[in-house]
């Protein structure tokens, strides 16, 4: 069967072929710390609206844990240094296989201290107050998608994004802004997940609570999208990280590997997720959209 797209007075044919893609999935129990144990059996999904085969589902333990983290900073949070502590702690009381490096916003770039390192205290020691200007969250992670510091395609990918999401280039709140958009699109075809912690960038600000609010409404969007989660505490800073800090420890301990295969129309392209998961008193957190590529031949 073949898909045509007529654009103008050009005619394009695609081959229909068989999409695969693959996600992670959190899932929590509602009623106990503990994860729950999840089958494939009990996952079903629709890849934009068709559904889909689920081919793999397999839980981060063990020998299959392996977690890929960037911290990465807006470059005009200046005002971050009592909660280095905290931040310290948490990077510290990562596993053995989890490889995190530090990164800063700087001039639309993420900027990283150092490569992706097990050795924490090695990228504690890279730790140090921002220096530059604030600037576009979403060119940095933009950045960061298309440079990923790695090539290891097994490990989980994961940012924590330390930002008021808002953007210099469009202080309005826009749910459809361009580079929104483009951020969740990068962040989706590398397979990231974005976990985001709003954090005013300066003390001194001629922001309305408008503008704040619509930041934070951006970066629950970004995270909605790639499968992460939003931390805030009203309009101003957290007093504390360690409660934000503790429930993404317990997401990264409650993670699955989803694997599955669709029809695919045409070429690779980032695809809505609908994904059910039977079971009582389940909280399941999985991306919005999907990168499906090419699984079969043409």
């Amino acid at each position: 069967m073949l898909a045509v797209v007529v654009l103008g007075l050009a005619a394009h044919v695609y081959a229909q072929t068989t999409g695969q893609g693959r996600a992670i999935v959190t899932i929590l129990s509602k009623h106990t710390e503990s994860a729950p144990a999840v089958t494939q059996q009990d996952v079903s999904a629709k890849i934009n609206g068709k559904d889909g085969d689920v081919t793999g589902w397999t839980p981060f333990k063990g020998a299959d844990d392996a977690l890929e983290l960037v911290l990465l900073i807006d470059g005009g949070a200046r005002n971050l240094g009592r909660q280095f502590d905290e931040i310290t702690l948490f990077i510290q009381g990562q596993g053995p296989r989890t490889k995190i490096a530090v990164g800063y916003m700087q001039n639309g770039h993420a900027a990283l201290t150092g490569p992706l390192s097990a050795d924490h205290k090695q990228v504690v020691s890279e730790l140090h107050l921002p220096v530059g200007p604030t600037t576009s969250p979403y060119f940095s992670l933009s950045d960061l998608a298309r440079h990923w510091p790695s090539q290891d395609t097994n490990a989980r990918r994961e940012v924590l994004l330390l930002s008021d999401g808002v953007d210099p280039e469009n202080r309005r709140f826009d749910p459809d802004d361009l580079y929104v958009q483009s951020a969740i699109n990068d962040s989706v075809r590398a397979g990231l997940v974005v976990y985001t912690l709003y954090w005013l960038s300066r003390t001194e600000r001629d922001d309305s609570s408008i503008t704040e609010n619509g930041g934070q409404s951006l970066l629950n969007e970004l995270s909605q999208a790639t499968g992460g989660y939003s931390y805030w505490s009203g309009t101003g800073n957290p007093v504390s990280f360690k409660p934000f800090f503790d429930d993404l420890q317990r997401r990264f301990a409650s993670q699955y590997a989803l694997e599955f295969t669709t029809r695919l129309d045409g070429k690779p392209a980032v695809e809505s997720l609908k994904l059910k998961v039977e079971g009582i008193g389940l909280q399941v957190t999985a991306p919005q959209d999907v990168y499906v590529d090419h699984g079969g031949a043409q």
